[in-house]
This record gives C-alpha cells, sequence and structure tokens, in this order.
C-alpha cells in the first residue's frame, strides 16, 4: 500500500460570515499542516470573495497562504452565477472535499450534487431541513464510502464534552426540564440574511436553535418525541417578512422537557457579540442535578482604546475562534470553532489514507468500516447520528407555520412528524 498521506483539495461553497470566520481561518491552518492541498472558494458573485482575498488579518495570520476564487474577483460585482458550484464540483477530482456554507435550504442540493461526483462533505448545520433527506444523504454517503459530518461546533467545547462524560456517568441523574437560548445580534437583519432568511425558508428556531436541541442529545442520549414553535414576524430593512424571533418548547422521550428561545436581536451596544445559554436541571436519588452553561460570558472583558471596535467595551469568548500566536510562522487558530472543523477534515482524510493503494471493493469496505466508527463514537455529527435533528427542524417548521400547534416525531419503521 501506497503509505505518502493524501493531500485533499477543497471547494468551500459559500463566502459568507462563517467562511471568514471560521471556516477559512481553519482550513488555511490545516493547509499549512500538511492535511489540505488547494483550496478554492465559490459564492453567487464576487463582492464577497474580494472581501476574502484581501482582509489584511489573514495575510497576517496566514503569510503566503490564499485561495482561488470562483467566479474571479475581476468579474462584474453585480454578476451572479447560481449555478458555478456544480461546475466546479463535477471538475474537482473524486475523492477530495466540499465544504458546504450556504443558507439552509441549499444544503440538500450542493451535498447531493457533491456525494453524486464523489465527493466527502462537510456541512454547516443543520444537515437538511427534512428527515427524508437526511436518509437519503446518510445512505448514498455510506453506500459511496464517503464521510458527511455536519458542524455542530459546540460539541466540541471542552465544556460538552465534560457534561457528556458526566452525564452518561451517572453523575448528573436524568434530565427533566431546562432552557437555552441564543440571540444573535441585531446586526444581521441588516446583512444578507434579509435576503434569504424569509419565512418561507427558515426561522430563529431552525437556524440557531438547533444547536441546544442537538447539544441536549449529544449529552443526554434522550431522543426528541414533539416540538412546538411559536414565532414573531417583523420585516427586514428590503422590505422582506420574517421570523425574527422564536420560542421552542422541545419534549424528550423520557418526559424531560427543553424551552428554547432564539431571534435576531441582540444589541449591537451590548458588550457581548450574542446571548447564549443552556441550563439543564437533573434528577437524581433524592438529590437534584444540574448543568448549567453560560456560552456568552466566560470571564473574560477587554476594553479597548485603539478605536479598532465599535464598542470598546466588549466580552470575549477566547473558547470558540481566536487566532492567537504559536511556535511557528503568523497565526493559529484555536477553540472549539477549529476543533470542529479540524475532526471532520481529519476524519474524510483518514479514510482515503487508510484506503489507498487497495482494491475499488476492499477500499470501499474499508471505508464504509470507517465510517460506521465514527457514526458509533458520536462526537462528530453525522447523518447516521444526528438526524433527530432533522426531525426536530421539521417539526419546528411544522409548528412554527401552523400558528405554534405541536408537532410529534414518531419513530419506527415510517419515522416521521405530524401536526398533533
Amino acid at each position: 500500500m501506497n503509505e505518502s498521506p493524501v493531500k485533499l483539495q477543497v471547494l468551500l461553497v459559500g463566502g459568507g460570515m462563517i467562511t471568514h470566520d471560521q471556516l477559512l481561518p481553519s482550513l488555511y491552518h490545516l493547509q499549512r499542516k500538511g492535511v489540505l492541498s488547494e483550496i478554492s472558494i465559490c459564492a453567487l458573485n464576487s463582492p464577497p470573495l474580494r472581501a476574502l482575498a484581501e482582509a489584511k488579518h489573514f495575510a497576517t495570520a496566514f503569510p503566503g497562504q490564499g485561495f482561488k476564487p470562483h467566479p474571479d474577483l475581476k468579474e462584474d460585482p453585480a454578476k451572479m452565477y447560481p449555478d458555478l458550484f456544480k461546475e466546479l464540483v463535477k471538475k474537482l477530482p473524486p475523492h477530495n472535499l466540499v465544504v458546504v456554507a450556504v443558507p439552509d435550504h441549499f444544503h440538500y442540493p450542493v451535498i447531493k450534487q457533491a456525494l453524486e461526483a464523489n465527493q466527502h462533505v462537510l456541512t454547516v448545520k443543520p444537515l437538511v431541513l427534512k428527515y427524508k433527506e437526511a436518509v437519503e444523504v446518510e445512505e448514498l454517503a455510506h453506500a459511496k464510502g464517503l464521510f458527511v459530518g455536519v458542524e455542530y461546533h459546540k460539541r466540541f467545547d471542552r465544556r460538552s464534552l465534560e457534561s457528556r462524560a458526566g452525564y452518561r456517568a451517572g453523575k448528573f441523574g436524568e434530565f427533566k426540564c431546562g432552557e437555552a437560548k441564543l440571540i444573535e445580534p441585531w446586526y444581521y437583519r441588516h446583512s444578507n440574511f434579509q435576503n434569504w432568511f424569509t419565512k418561507e425558508n427558515t426561522d430563529p428556531f431552525t437556524y440557531i436553535g438547533c444547536h441546544y436541541v442537538d447539544l441536549v442529545y449529544f449529552i443526554t442520549g434522550l431522543r426528541p418525541v414533539e416540538v412546538s414553535v411559536r414565532g414573531t414576524e417583523g420585516k427586514f430593512p428590503n422590505g422582506k417578512l420574517g421570523f425574527m424571533w422564536a420560542n421552542g418548547r422541545v419534549i424528550f422521550e423520557n418526559g424531560g422537557i427543553l424551552s428554547v428561545v432564539n431571534g435576531l436581536g441582540y444589541p449591537d451596544e451590548g458588550a457581548g457579540s450574542n446571548d447564549q445559554a443552556m441550563c439543564l436541571f437533573c434528577e437524581g436519588n433524592d438529590r437534584g442535578g444540574l448543568i448549567h452553561h453560560n456560552d456568552q460570558f466566560r470571564g473574560v472583558s477587554h476594553s479597548y482604546v485603539d478605536g479598532s471596535q465599535p464598542h470598546p467595551f466588549r466580552f470575549i469568548n477566547p473558547d470558540y475562534m481566536r487566532l492567537v500566536a504559536w511556535e511557528g510562522e503568523g497565526l493559529k487558530p484555536v477553540g472549539y470553532g477549529y476543533d470542529s472543523v479540524e475532526a471532520s477534515v481529519l476524519s474524510a482524510a483518514r479514510l482515503m489514507n487508510e484506503s489507498q493503494g487497495l482494491p475499488a471493493e476492499k477500499a470501499l469496505k474499508k471505508r464504509q468500516a470507517i465510517l460506521s466508527e465514527i457514526d458509533e463514537k458520536g462526537i462528530i455529527a453525522t447523518p447516521a447520528n444526528s438526524s433527530i435533528n432533522e426531525l426536530v427542524m421539521e417539526a419546528g417548521r411544522l409548528s412554527i407555520l401552523n400558528d405554534g400547534k405541536s408537532a410529534a416525531i414518531e419513530y419506527g419503521k415510517n419515522t416521521g412528524v405530524r401536526l398533533k
């Protein structure tokens, strides 16, 4: 067997905020470490690609590194390329990596296109919006021996990993009632969100509430069985109508209740870049248990004097994603945002490295065995071990579009959701 390590080529589809804040710096560092070779980024038009290419902090952190932009930076900023990603996926040699960072309702077609072209996939959450689509992705990926990872980065937060280990060891008792919130900043309403974050496509519970629903399942292993979500409508600056706020209630199979509050409305003048936390109350042998994560404030406050920030006093989360000094050149990304991307990229690379040189049939069986191992371990979110999220998202959308009526999740031969 050829022992030389495989370097994956990457096609990142989407040039928005998550690409800037988390995905691209993580991929640059993995390229620097020799895991990845060429990085290409495809966007709807050239302006977001130009912003990424000209970002000064990337030049400081990753000197000499860059990406291939599609479309070219010289293209007319107003010209749109909605199908360019399809051409690029087809041109990418098989068994490389497509990273999906597009709006929620576009995940399925991009992921499907990548898998049909025999590419591994890493996608931002949620995987897709319907359980049926999640099953289809799972089955297609397994049949081809392709990795699909869902970037639920809160799973890689050390406090989440610690809580998971403690809960499953019986230290907290049984989850009974809890609450979670994730309120994103007001300025999201003035961003590209106003072009796609509309009532017919998504809502705050689907977009950001899924993080905490996944986290409760990740920690406890309990499956959700009922969802109700009520939304508050509002208009974006461009006049489009969307759900600006959402309140969800998720019932788990043991009767435990999770309340989830989400919205696009944290004050831009606030000290935190958002407001997020989770509190789970549990019951043991005649005593109570508690898991409480304050994810907005982690004990770090900064006040700046150089005018580089719109608001000088800020709460800082050094655990999610930061570029810091290290022993190598430039800066390196640290935090659970990077750890999450790294875990998926290394998994895709592992599939290729451990199967290269084998006859086609044996290589496929080897990749499938590794995929089953990743699914079973349950740390990286995959279609096989996290499709409860698609059920919750589908039930949530059914509920919020029906004035908050409860939607049941039924498991078994005909797994699916229905209004109660």
